[in-house]
């Protein structure tokens, strides 16, 4: 029997977090053209994003390169957030939480300075998985395989016992060539069936052979 592990991804898996379109209302808002703010910002979200920089420079950056006051730093930086943090997927998030005690459960999740913080607030996440990996405390992202090593080692398990969900295709491929089993999160309905499956799969007794002769069942 080995023991079963499963790795999760935040973005779009256990949150919703659909384009809310609110970079754009900030172009208009300032008066640029569209494109403008992720072109000036760019090396902020990637300096942000493998925590290279603290909550504190995103703000002041974003204020300098858009020329942004206190109050609308604040809003801005709000906008933010609201589309990150998206809204939960209560039901695979339910799903997740009756398999506390029958598999390992964890989270490798491309982030944000920040994220731990209001995710924990908000979705209780520390809660439903042992450990949370994000890319900007380890100061890397997927699909870098370093990646899903690093949760490996964070949990103690080894990759051909995980199921890594995501909903990259790279980040998938990138798992299953660490070693790990992987799967691309479309909907709950095949992400759950497919976790099931694996845990399955994991406990299903492994048959006796004698050497050289036929299958003992």
């Amino acid at each position: 029997m080995t023991e079963a592990c499963v790795i999760l991804d935040i973005g779009g898996v256990l949150e919703f977090t659909p384009d809310t379109g609110w970079v754009q209302r900030w172009e208009e808002r300032l008066e640029l053209p569209r494109g403008t703010v992720n072109a000036r910002m760019h090396d902020v979200w990637r300096a942000g994003s493998v925590g290279s920089i603290g909550e504190r420079d995103v703000r002041e950056q974003a204020a300098a390169r858009l020329g942004l006051d206190a109050p609308q730093v604040d809003a801005f930086m709000a906008d933010l957030w609201e589309e990150y943090l998206g809204t939960p997927n209560d039901e695979l998030i339910a799903f997740l939480r009756g398999l506390r005690g029958r598999c390992r459960l964890g989270i490798l999740s491309n982030s944000f300075v920040g994220a731990r913080e209001r995710e924990t607030s908000l979705y209780r996440f520390d809660e439903l998985v042992e450990r949370i990996v994000y890319s900007h405390e380890i100061g890397i992202e997927k699909p870098d395989p370093r990646a899903f090593g690093a949760v490996c080692d964070a949990m103690g398990v080894r990759p051909e016992d995980c199921l890594f969900v995501d909903d990259v295709t790279v980040h998938v491929e990138a798992a299953r060539a660490t070693g790990m089993q992987a799967h691309l999160f479309e909907d709950n309905a095949r992400t759950i069936a497919r976790i099931a499956a694996h845990l399955d799969a994991a406990v299903r007794p492994v048959r006796a052979r004698v050497p050289g002769g036929p299958v003992r069942d």
